[in-house]
């Protein structure tokens, strides 16, 4: 995987003297018609590097910001011994008000980026998401959900003065409240909760640790807030399609590089910190991405084709004069040549007569009524992706 540095364009004066940028090996520079820098970590200020990318050319951004978590001395267990906290320069802002100019800059350059129907989770603590969800709301965001992940194994609070802080907040938003589509993977999510209902309340995963974790060669951790891959895993499988191309501005050690190419998406990392990027780049080399067909996500009835009644009627696969049958065989309907089906005196489409017989208010006819097959009684949903296969659909 090619790395580059990048030299943002500048309009001062200062860069007009320079003349030329630095022809060193390893550095490139960008400028807003350039093709983007996909599979590539771009080294430097995340600001600069996301305005010198093409607006409305990145499909989702996960950003995993500092948290400002304003620490006031160093942190010890009860045996005296030092906690490997978050007390990296990158974490520390003057005040609040540093900080949020600092959180609306790189989110006016990330909204700038995004396609208009792209869409961007940003993760964060108590410290600090409610500052950064005013911002996405401010500079005309829209959000979606908040999610909350439950740590199944967090740091205790080793003084005992405050509850055990177990969580994190996600923020998912549309680039703006006006667009009418962004990429939701609904049914594909339900399967991976055993055919539940994806909930945004209780999202239970493991902190990062074990054999998952980065480590430097003194076999400390390479970054204090490494992600799971299995929090990347759910957001890119729910919220992209393969081919998409997700931004990081945080990229850290690199595990949303190393979930987009295992699942066949593309990335572009920013990162400012030398030695985050070569953990990220030996980290994403030793991935190998999965096959087109593991990583086809499972398609939401809705997206699919729509196909009227009439039309299995009008090619045969369900005849005038035959007839269909309620699951529990109490119903029966025959079926007309345009299209609709009869019950006694009543006639109407599949759905309309299928609420009918059951006195019901609405009814989804597709999957009420049954025709006979070798195998028994069978919903004509079958009959339905039976034509769609046939026709291409």
């Amino acid at each position: 995987m090619a790395i580059k540095t990048i030299e943002p364009l500048q309009k001062n004066s200062a860069q007009k003297e320079s003349g030329k940028p630095k022809s060193a090996s390893g550095t490139a520079k960008l400028s807003p018609r350039s093709a983007l820098p996909l599979d590539q970590i771009m080294v430097g200020d995340c600001v600069e590097s996301m305005n010198s990318l093409p607006a409305g050319s990145v499909d989702l951004i996960f950003a995993d910001p500092p948290y400002n978590l304003q620490l006031g001395g160093d942190l010890v267990r009860p045996d005296n011994s030092h906690v490997d906290a978050v007390d990296d320069d990158w974490d520390k802002f003057d005040s609040f008000a540093d900080y949020d100019k600092f959180t609306r800059d790189w989110l006016k350059a990330a909204r700038r980026v995004l396609k208009p129907e792209g869409a961007i989770w940003v993760i964060g603590s108590y410290h600090n998401i409610f500052r950064v969800g005013a911002a996405i709301q401010d500079l005309g965001f829209w959000i979606l959900n908040d999610v909350v992940w439950n740590k199944s194994n967090p740091m205790p609070n080793f003084k005992g003065t405050r509850l055990a802080n177990a969580h994190e907040t996600l923020i998912w938003a549309a680039r703006s409240q006006e667009q009418k589509k962004y990429t939701f993977n609904y049914d594909a999510l339900k399967t991976a909760n055993d055919d539940l209902q994806m909930r945004s309340d209780w999202w239970t995963l493991p902190i990062c640790s074990g054999g998952e974790r980065m480590k430097n060669a003194d076999g400390r951790k390479s970054h204090p807030t490494q992600k799971p891959e299995a929090l990347l895993h759910r957001i890119i499988v729910g919220t992209t399609n393969p081919g998409d191309v997700i931004l990081d501005p945080f990229f850290g050690t690199g595990t949303t590089g190393a979930v987009s190419k295992l699942l066949g998406r593309h990335f572009i990392g920013l990162e400012r910190d030398k030695d985050y990027v070569e953990v990220a780049t030996r980290r994403i080399e030793n991935v190998r991405e999965l096959g087109a067909e593991d990583i086809e996500v499972q398609s939401s009835k809705k997206a699919e084709p729509r196909v009227p009644f009439g039309a299995l009627v009008e090619h045969g696969l369900v005849r005038p004069g035959d007839r269909l049958y309620c699951p529990q065989n109490r119903h029966v309907a025959r079926v007309r040549a345009d299209g609709s089906i009869s019950n006694g005196d009543a006639t109407g489409s599949i759905h309309r007569m299928g609420a009918h017989v059951q006195n019901a208010p609405a009814c989804n006819g597709w999957t009420f009524w049954h025709y006979k097959s070798d195998q028994g009684l069978a919903p004509i949903d079958l009959l339905r992706r039976k034509f769609r296969a046939q026709m291409g659909l």
